[in-house]
């Protein structure tokens, strides 16, 4: 085996992958040694890591609902969502008796089963010499029909169904197939429903007052990858790729587009981002202001002399960040959106938020040891919790006089001195980041955390820990276009059942439109 090439002989990109790679093992590492500790800590009768719940503020600070207490609602009447039959049920009854009509009882019933058709394709010879063949029935692909390819990516991707047991359900239903067969069903032949998940995001984005942002671990050809999602109240997106930074976010945002492009926000963001102003009167300088793909960029960049720079910040970074931003700029992505994130570095582009749910977290589990300490935290949560409260009041009726109320407010309680020295030092850090906790104060319709990025992005963890990675690309597509597919679908009121039949041309699915046209219909103004 060949000696590791020294860092100094590494490509940027290949020192990227490396230190990536690198992350993923010490963060596996960190979880074995927490393991081991907890195990020792139980063999020695020692009390383990305290049990930290969750903070509760979202919840905690919603408007109680007005009625009578103590009254459980019953189930309430069962509609059924498809079509009723009715069957007569006889029954013999004793000589002498009066029939008083019927009693109805309504039962929802399921039926699986398999189906073999055998169709016999008429041919023809044409005095041409042309042969013409009848066509199979529209949706059918391969030897599969659409029903069932609908079925198999339905368990799969909503129902969280493993390869080996779905194989095992079809198999006992009667269905002749194996293992790599479902896998083709899964993967091969799905350019439609990848394209219209980038026609998701294009729309997403395109129509979006804000976006919440969120990632997760993930695994693809063995290595450590990051999944990272993108959506709102209208779409969810998700895309995993090799890295976590600021570049790899930026790229994501482009939605499927591979150009680079230097405007005035491409401009605007190299400044704010403290690239040379020689670099950038350079950039601005050239001619050519538009680039097709990476290579050509690179190329720019080379004859410019901007690669062979070595300062701080690298000027290669900056610039190419800068030029993706202009591309999403000029695409007409984000438009004045707020983007809201956890406060993860990688994410803080453009006009951005922060969680108040995550702000709060650090007080919630900051390590106590005294009373005093106990009182100090336990009193700053209530203020923020209360703050938290009023935000929300704020955001139903906004006014400027409330604005500036709110804003001194802040101070009044990220300012003070406890005491506690730890969390007076956490509380001047939360102070720094006040612009981004009051953005709401100034866009009254984003909202104050990523609870719907995190709830999206189970679904991602759920199939991580049932599947595992992935192993080709196809696969790893796939995979976040079907996931995101279908929880666009759940928040367009499209059961995903229906959208599936409608794609797949199943005979009798109700039209479904294009999820992008329904994307750009709700982000019209009223």
């Amino acid at each position: 085996m060949s000696p590791p090439k020294a860092p100094s002989d590494l490509s940027r990109g290949e020192l990227e992958a490396e230190v990536a790679a690198l992350r993923g093992e010490v963060s596996e590492l960190k979880q074995l040694v927490l393991g081991l500790r907890e195990e020792i800590a139980r063999v020695k009768g020692l009390k383990g890591r305290p049990v930290i719940k969750p903070s509760g503020m979202e919840n905690a600070t919603e408007a109680k609902r007005v009625g009578k207490r103590g009254k459980r609602r019953g189930r309430g009447k069962v509609t059924p969502r498809v079509a009723v039959e009715t069957q007569v049920i006889q029954v013999t009854p004793p000589a002498g008796s009066q029939f008083k009509g019927y009693e109805p009882y309504q039962v929802q019933d399921l039926v699986i089963t398999a189906r073999v058709v055998r169709y016999r394709r008429e041919r023809w010879l044409t005095p041409s010499g042309e042969t013409i063949v009848a066509p199979l029935p529209e949706g059918t692909r391969g030897h599969f029909g659409p029903e069932l390819r609908r079925y198999v990516l339905m368990q799969y991707h909503q129902g969280q169904v493993t390869v080996e047991r779905l194989v095992a359900q079809l198999q006992a239903v009667g269905i002749a197939i194996s293992k790599r067969e479902v896998m083709r069903l899964l993967i091969h032949r799905q350019d439609d429903f990848l394209e219209e998940n980038r026609e998701v995001l294009r729309a997403g984005l395109e129509t979006a007052d804000w976006i919440t942002v969120d990632d997760t671990g993930a695994r693809h050809r063995g290595a450590t990858a990051v999944c990272t999602q993108i959506g709102n109240d209208n779409f969810a997106w998700f895309g995993t790729t090799g890295s976590k930074s600021r570049l790899n976010f930026l790229e994501l945002l482009r939605a499927g587009h591979t150009d680079y492009v230097v405007n005035d926000a491409a401009l605007d963001y190299m400044r704010e981002h403290n690239l040379s102003g020689a670099v950038i009167q350079q950039l601005a300088g050239h001619p050519q202001r538009q680039f097709a793909d990476p290579a050509a960029w690179q190329h720019h960049l080379e004859q410019l002399g901007i690669s062979a720079l070595q300062v701080t910040p690298d000027p290669t970074r900056v610039a190419t960040e800068g030029a993706l931003w202009g591309a999403i700029a000029e695409h007409g992505f984000l438009n004045e959106a707020v983007i809201v994130s956890d406060d993860a570095g990688q994410f803080n582009v453009g006009t951005h938020a922060l969680c108040w749910i995550h702000a709060e977290r650090l007080v919630h589990k900051l390590e106590t040891f005294t009373d005093q300490q106990r009182a100090a935290q336990q009193l700053v949560r209530g203020l923020i919790w209360w703050f938290y409260a009023d935000l929300k009041a704020y955001q139903a009726a906004p006014t400027a006089r409330r604005r500036s109320e709110m804003r001194a407010r802040f101070d009044r309680i990220f300012l003070r001195t406890t005491g506690f020295a730890t969390l007076d030092r956490l509380l001047q850090r939360q102070h720094a980041n006040k612009a981004e906790l009051l953005m709401v104060l100034d866009h009254p319709e984003i909202p104050l955390h990523t609870n719907g990025s995190e709830n999206d992005i189970r679904c991602q963890v759920t199939k991580r820990q049932v599947s595992g990675g992935t192993k080709t690309d196809i696969g790893r597509d796939c995979r976040d276009a079907f996931l995101g597919l279908g929880k666009t679908c759940r928040k367009l009121g499209v059961t995903f059942w229906n959208y599936l039949g409608a794609r797949l041309g199943v005979a009798g699915t109700p039209v479904v439109p294009r999820l992008a046209e329904l994307i750009r219909c709700r982000g019209q103004p009223a």
